[in-house]
């Protein structure tokens, strides 16, 4: 699922507001940071993660890879943040309703 550039731009001010959720420290990512991960964006749709002093990770780099293996989209990476987005799959979360074109 490609966001689009008008769905981006809704994401990020979304994101704008939001806390971190998720570290990436110095273990990186392990199997049990994707898992930990995965539940968080299953919860909440759209998570910010922050990547730790002790990491050897870049944000951008932490993205790409958390992104691949959650099924995710990056939506943004500025610093030592990132934004991810996936739609869940739950009944009992609200969903987020993306723009369209």
């Amino acid at each position: 699922m490609a966001l689009t550039k008008k769905q981006i731009k809704q994401l990020r001010a979304m994101a704008n507001s939001l806390k971190p959720l998720f570290y990436v420290g110095k273990n990186d990512l392990t199997e049990s940071a994707v898992n930990q991960a995965d539940e968080t964006i299953e919860k909440h749709e759209l998570i910010k993660c922050a990547v730790q002093d002790g990491s050897d990770l870049t944000a951008k780099e932490a993205a790409a890879e958390l992104a691949e293996q959650l099924n995710a989209e990056v939506v943004q990476s500025i610093g030592n943040r990132f934004v991810l987005f996936r739609r869940s799959r739950r009944d009992d979360v609200e969903h987020i309703r993306l723009v369209r074109e």
